[in-house]
């Protein structure tokens, strides 16, 4: 029987990654590549066989929540003039029970591949959301999940727990990222401008993950939302349906605005 070995709540900036941060800029997200690594450790404590990632910026469908059944994925990210690369192997099996059991529930969802439907030529982007989490994680198969911002609160909960009852349906130690950014209006120069909702959302964001309450970091305005941009109330609702409430063993290592989006690093489920 499976098991749900670890679970973590990350941010997914470039310059996290210590290849990426170069020499000039290597200290603007310290604290949070600290965390990182302390996240890592953990999810290399916990042996996990394979990775569910939760990301925002991974191929979108409408309406649904896609899952990566490639052979493999490749991706990278760019900062200051470097490229980190990544390749990873997908858990299919995984993947496709997944799919399964939310079907079962009714939640919309999309099985990805491409080229062909399995060997070399089957591989699909891996997208940055995805590629700066995993630099600090082991090298396992890898599961990739991408949620519609159209998708109902509590769809995404549903799928979250269809998540979990496929894990425990397999023979495999899983771990759960959910790839989160937040606030994306901190700072007139970045490329969405200032708004103050950015801290305001980002403070109410971070009192609700110490306390556990992941199903509230959706309780926002849509003018909220629009206004401080966070990414990652979607990946977090899915997360609150993996872990039900009674689980939830909160350690937040570290919240941090270095440049123009919040940074959170939290342990959910040791």
């Amino acid at each position: 029987m499976g098991q749900l070995v670890y679970a973590c709540i990350t941010p997914h900036g470039g310059e996290i990654v210590p290849e990426l941060a170069g020499r000039i800029h290597f200290n603007r997200m310290a604290k949070t590549r600290e965390s990182m690594e302390e996240l890592g450790r953990r999810m290399t404590e916990r042996a996990p066989e394979a990775i569910v990632v939760i990301t925002p910026h991974g191929i979108r469908i409408d309406g649904q929540i896609s899952i990566v059944n490639s052979e493999t994925m490749e991706g990278y990210e760019k900062e200051n003039g470097r490229t980190y690369t990544m390749i990873r192997d997908v858990e299919r099996t995984l993947a496709r029970q997944i799919s399964e059991e939310a079907d079962a529930l009714g939640v919309k969802n999309g099985l990805l591949n491409y080229g062909t439907s399995e060997g070399p030529l089957s591989k699909l982007p891996l997208d940055w959301g995805a590629v700066v989490p995993l630099a600090f994680m082991p090298d396992v198969p890898i599961v990739v999940i991408t949620p519609s911002r159209l998708v109902s609160d509590d769809d995404l909960i549903r799928f979250g727990r269809a998540v979990r009852t496929a894990i425990e349906k397999s023979d495999l130690r899983v771990g759960v990222i959910a790839s989160c950014d937040w606030c994306h209006t901190h700072d007139a120069s970045g490329p969405y401008g200032y708004h103050p909702l950015a801290q305001e959302v980002d403070d109410k964001i971070v009192e609700r993950i110490k306390a556990g309450r992941l199903e509230a970091v959706s309780h926002f305005s849509p003018e909220e939302i629009d206004l401080a941009k966070p990414d990652g109330i979607w990946q977090t609702l899915i997360l609150a349906g993996i872990i039900p409430e009674n689980e939830r063993l909160i350690d937040f290592l570290s919240y941090e605005v270095p440049t123009y989006f919040g940074l959170i690093c939290a342990e959910v489920k040791k």
